[in-house]
This record gives structure tokens, sequence and C-alpha cells, in this order.
């Protein structure tokens, strides 16, 4: 029956929303939510707006701006983040090859007091294959220690930030980066003192505290928290986007700066400003996008799991799994209530497909530039002309393109519906859509396409415009990384998107060391086979995306939520069941 929320004579009409197990048009579940009890049993407000809003925002209701979290929150330092991570990449490489060089000399007595070696400036006593060699054992070093230990620790700070918030880790996880950036400047200060050795110590610490793989994760963590389903990958988009034109023109930057200043050590100091500045403002400004009802919710459930374990503790299956290093990645394959075989297959196949792709162009990037030059004669300036306007693309197509795309292939569509059917559509995770599928199909096709042009060009238009053809691939990493949070509970985005950070972080460790013996057992016979192998990958990828289902959403079971809360759980919960005062609508029990 029903029964009045408020003065029933002063009720206004009201759109009527989607139940459960209601279906507007072939994409429903895309868009349409279930107004009744959510996760914590509280019913949906309507807003003075008239608007039904997600429930991304309902904890956040009545705040103001700068207390409300949005992905615009995180574009302008993320973005400041990835100019230091893609300005220093050359300098740190040219650093590296002048101390190795120096201490290369000085270990045979072989300094030449007319002929010394300067950070910075042009050595050419430093090209020979001797200091070549050692240049790239320890840059290897330093990739395997950094790679290796954020493979452990990023899927950690992921699951940790669904139980005590995104911004203190994601701080957290700058701070490695200043302290490897300080022993990097001392190391280039005091070369007689302090050995270049000493770098790795930089390198483990930058790992502990996840690297770049962390930042990035937390970064697609939080905004996942604060957007709705249907304009997910957009923004995610947006957070690759700031990545790419990193890269692009964060090593200009750096060079002009270098130039201008004379001095190789400037851009150092330069770096550990950004870094310094991205944890100061995402510690103390940035608001937190997973409020503390959630917190103390995933909290609880995770108390839960570990009494769960506990009754097992003694089972040697028991002590494999507790000591198991890619532990993390059991979260690809759930079981238990809300999972099924279709669920699992969909998110290895995601984790699969989102591996190769940022995997795979990571580690093949430093090896097309040596083929680059290998077959044009390209230098310096050649070459970086093409990784800048390779990631340029990238960028217009992430912030230009698919919010377009986004915008005609699913927010139109969702505004038809509620116009025909007289239904408001309100967003909920409910897996991924056929326009995700899409998206990633073609974005992969790019990249195969992309390659076999890399295999087949034997001049340079051919080569850089085969590079532009893969920038479209730039669409498939938001994607898989956006739809995955659409499979899982939003209280484990974290920790599955902690997973692909893992497997991101392995690729970057792996991945050099395969496309370099590749390419050096090919490069006199067939140098294209690189391309060949890379264009294999993705063909196994595309292969994987076409197993990706529609609408499977991992629903965990709600018992729990029936249990006693604690305290502080029960105050929000009071607070959060108030019907809104003065509110007039009728609520149909």
């Amino acid at each position: 029956m029903a029964r009045p929320a408020g003065d029933a004579g002063a009720t206004e009409p009201r759109w009527p929303v989607a139940t459960d197990g209601d279906h507007v048009g072939s994409e429903a579940a895309e868009t349409t939510r279930l107004l009744g009890a959510g996760a914590d049993g509280r019913n949906r407000r309507n807003r003075p707006n008239g608007r039904h809003e997600p429930d991304h925002l309902d904890d956040f209701e009545g705040l103001p701006w700068w207390r409300t979290p949005s992905v615009f929150w995180l574009l302008a330092p993320f973005a400041i983040f990835t100019l230091a991570f893609g300005g220093i990449i050359v300098p740190k490489l040219n650093l590296i090859l002048d101390l190795v060089c120096q201490q290369y000399f000085a270990d045979r007595s072989l300094l030449d007091p007319e002929r010394p070696i300067v950070l910075g400036s042009d050595n050419p006593q430093c090209r020979i294959p001797g200091v070549q060699k050692d240049v790239a054992v320890f840059t290897l070093v330093l990739n395997f220690v950094t790679g290796g230990l954020s493979a452990i620790v990023a899927p950690k700070l992921g699951h940790l930030s669904d139980r005590f918030g995104r911004t203190k880790l994601l701080a957290l996880a700058s701070c490695g980066g200043i302290l490897g950036e300080m022993i990097t400047i001392l190391a280039a200060k005091l070369p007689q003192t302090i050995d270049y050795r000493w770098l790795v110590l930089g390198a483990v610490f930058d790992g502990m505290t996840g690297s770049f793989t962390a930042g990035n994760i937390l970064c697609q963590s939080y905004t996942s928290d604060c957007t709705p389903p249907s304009n997910r990958a957009v923004s995610i988009g947006y957070i690759h986007a700031c990545l790419f034109a990193g890269l692009a023109f964060g090593p200009l930057l750096a060079g002009y700066f270098v130039k201008w200043t004379g001095n190789l050590l400037s851009i150092f100091y330069v770096v550990l400003g950004c870094h310094a500045c991205f944890m100061l403002f995402v510690g103390f400004v940035v608001p937190e996008s997973v409020s503390e009802r959630k917190q103390l919710a995933a909290r609880d459930k995770w108390q839960k799991e570990k009494r769960a374990r506990a009754t097992d503790a003694g089972s040697w299956a028991s002590a494999v799994r507790n000591s198991n290093p890619f532990a993390p990645l059991q979260i690809l394959w759930p079981t238990g209530p809300g999972t099924s075989t279709r669920l699992r297959v969909n998110l290895v196949a995601l984790a699969a497909c989102d591996a190769i792709i940022l995997g795979g162009s990571f580690a093949a990037g430093p090896v097309i530039l040596l083929y680059s030059g290998y077959m044009f004669n390209w230098g310096n300036f050649e070459a970086s002309r093409f990784i800048s306007a390779l990631s340029m693309v990238r960028v217009v197509v992430l912030m230009g393109v698919f919010p377009i795309v986004n915008y005609y292939g699913r927010v139109r569509p969702a505004a038809r519906r509620r116009k025909l059917s007289g239904v408001r559509p309100v967003d909920k995770n409910s897996g991924a859509d056929r326009l995700d599928m899409w998206i990633l199909r073609v974005a992969l096709l790019s990249d195969i396409l992309g390659c076999l042009g890399y295999v087949l060009a034997r001049s340079e238009a051919l080569f850089f415009g085969s590079g532009m053809i893969t920038a479209l691939g730039g669409l498939g990493s938001a994607t898989t990384q956006a739809t995955v949070t659409k499979h899982v509970p939003q209280e484990r985005v974290g920790q599955i998107l902690g997973a692909f950070g893992m497997l991101q972080a392995l690729a970057r460790v792996v991945g050099p060391v395969v496309f370099n013996g590749i390419y050096a057992a090919t490069v006199e016979t067939f140098p294209q086979a690189i391309f060949a192998a890379l264009a294999g990958l993705f063909v196994v990828a595309f292969l994987s995306s076409l197993v990706i289902k529609s609408h499977i959403h991992w629903e965990e079971d709600g018992r729990g939520e029936q249990e006693p809360l604690l305290a502080t759980q029960r105050a929000f919960a009071t607070a959060a069941n108030a019907p809104p005062i003065g509110e007039d609508q009728v609520r149909l029990q």
C-alpha cells in the first residue's frame, strides 16, 4: 500500500524510476538503476533539481564544491606528475651514462685530465662498447628493482585504498619518487663520494611506494569512485590523456630547460619539486572519494574475511595462499555468492587485454626508437618529434574523439529511452555494454594494423603514418580499466585495479627483456620481427576481447548488510535513512 512520506496533499508529480528487473531497451542495464535499498539499505533521494543522482554522490550531498570529489581535482596535479615522469626519462639516462662512464675510466686509471667527463655534456669518450654494456646492465637492474617491487606493492596499496581512502595513499606513492630523486641529486653532486650504484637504493624507495604504477591505479580508482558508469571510460580517458601529454611535452620541456640553464642537474630539482607539489596537493587539498561510511563498511567486510581465513589457518593450502606473491591476482578469479564462470572469464579477458595493450606498448617503445635509427637514420630530433606526435594524437583521441563517441553511443540513446518510456535512468555498475566492447575491439584492430604497417614500411612517411594508426589504440587501455570497474562492487575497485597494476608492472619488467632479446637476435636478418611479434600479441588480445560478454556483474551477497553495524556505521546509516525534511512524495511499499 502507499503511505505518505510528507504532506501528501502537496505531492508533486515525479518521474517513475526503473525497479529491479525492469529493462528499457537492449542497453538498459547500463543506465538504469534500482531505486531501492542499496548496499547500505538506504533509499535513493530526489535532488532539489528533480534529478536522481547515482549513489556515488550520496555521501557528499550538501557539501561545498571544494569538499566534493571529482575527476577534475586530479587532472592538473596528475598532469604535473606525468610531465615529471616523461621529462626525466632522457636526462636520467644521460646522467647514468656519464656517471657509469666516469666510474669506468676511474676504475681503469684511464681518466685524461685534459678530457674530463662533464655531467650533462657531450662526452665522446663514453661511446665505447664497454661503457654502453655497463649502462645497459645497470638500467636493466634499476627497471627490475622498481618494477618488481611495484608489482608487489601496487596491488596492496590498491586494496588498502578501498578501506582507508585514495588520497593519502596516492600521496604516499609520490614519497618514493621524492626519496629517489634526492639520491640521484646527491650522486650527481658528489660523484667522488657517492657511487652511482646508490641509485639502486633510490629505485628501492620508488618501488616500495608503488612507483608510477601505484599512482596510476589509485588515480583511476579515485576517478571510478566519483564518476557514473556511463561516463567512466571518458573520465579515465582524461587520466590517460594526461599520461600521454606528459610523454609528449615532458621530454621537450626538459630539453629546453636544461639548455636554458646549462646544467643537467637543474631538471632534477624541478622534478623533485613536482613530486613534492603532487604529494602535498593530493594529500591535503583533493577531497577524499571514499566516504567514511564506505571505508568502515569495507573494513568490516575485510575483518569478516580475515576471520573466515583464520578458521582455515592450519591447512597447508592456506599457508601457500598467504605466502603466494601472486595472491592479489586471485581477485581476477572470484568465487562465492554473486560470482559466475562468465564473470571470471570476463575479468581474465579484460586483464589480458590491458596487460598486452599497456605492457606491450611500454616495452616496445625503446626498441621502436632503436629500429627507426637503424632503418631511417633518425637522430634525437626525429625520434622526439615522432614520440611527441604519437602522444599528441592519443591526447586528441582521448579528450576529443572519445567524449563524442560516448555521447552519441551512450548518453543520447539513454535520453531517448527515458523520453519514450517515462523512466528516469540512474547509472549502476552492470558490466560491459556493447559500446565498451566495440571500442575495445576497434582499438585493438588499430594496433594490429599499425604493427603490420611497421612491418611493411620501408619509407619514413609510411612508418610515421603507421604510428599514427596505433595512436587510436589509446582508447583500449582506458576502456579496459573503466569496464573492469563496472564488473565488481564499488568496495573492490581498488583491489581489482591493483591486480591490473601488478600485471602492468610485471609487463614492464619482463617485456623489455623479451623485446630487446627478439630485436638483438633478428636485427641482422629480419629487423621487423619485433613488430610481427607485437602484432601477434595484439591478435591474442583481440581474440580475448571476443569472449567478453555484456552486462555481467559481481552481485555480492547482501545478507551481511543486515547484520548489526558498528556504532559509527550505525550513526551514518541512521542519518542516511532519514527522509529529507519537507520532502513531498508518496513511497510505495
